[in-house]
């Protein structure tokens, strides 16, 4: 399995990674449409986008959340996908300024967080943690309020992050929905 794939298009987490990213769902057909024939579509849903686009003959799906600093530069970027076997994964991409070892941490409001995750790769866009998302934390997330990211700053001082879940569980349903459709 390719370790990156292509993302959705550059209005998403760009310029994020031109050869790719870890979990978008491609779905292989002769003459792909989004609903209305569409050749893109993009639908908020509150603090989430579901963003899709027909690219070389397949299907590109993925759900998506930015948060930005005043300026305009982006402090950090989540994207969602459905993987093989339906599974589904994120990637976040983190700003520079981290320590990469200890990796981070992923808990939803008030429980336990998960085991460290690793940075993957650093790359103009900021730093990529992929990961696959088990039953127990997509139900979480689905119901959760907040998803706190764990870091730590280069000097080695708690960097956390918070992403919003509003919408989250309904943008997830669209996204499955476009991509079985």
């Amino acid at each position: 399995m390719q370790i990156f794939r292509s993302l959705l298009s550059l209005s998403l987490l760009v310029p994020l990674v031109a050869a790719g990213a870890h979990g978008l769902r491609a779905e292989e057909a002769a003459a792909p449409q989004l609903p209305g024939g569409a050749s893109s579509l993009q639908e908020s849903y509150d603090d989430w986008s579901v963003t899709c686009r027909i690219a070389d003959k397949r299907r590109l799906c993925a759900v998506t959340q930015q948060q930005m600093q005043q300026n305009g530069q982006r402090v950090l970027a989540i994207e969602v996908g459905i993987g093989e076997g339906e599974s589904l994964n994120a990637t976040l991409v983190l700003p520079f300024g981290l320590m990469l070892e200890p990796g981070v941490t992923l808990a939803v409001d008030d429980r336990a967080a998960g085991e460290a995750l690793k940075f993957r790769t650093c790359i103009p866009a900021g730093c990529l943690v992929p990961t696959d998302l088990d039953p127990a934390l997509m139900e979480a997330l689905r119901t959760g309020k907040v998803l706190k990211v764990a870091t730590t700053s280069a000097d080695g001082q708690p960097t956390p992050f918070s992403i919003s879940l509003k919408g989250f569980a309904p943008a997830i349903d669209r996204l499955k929905a476009l991509v079985s459709g």
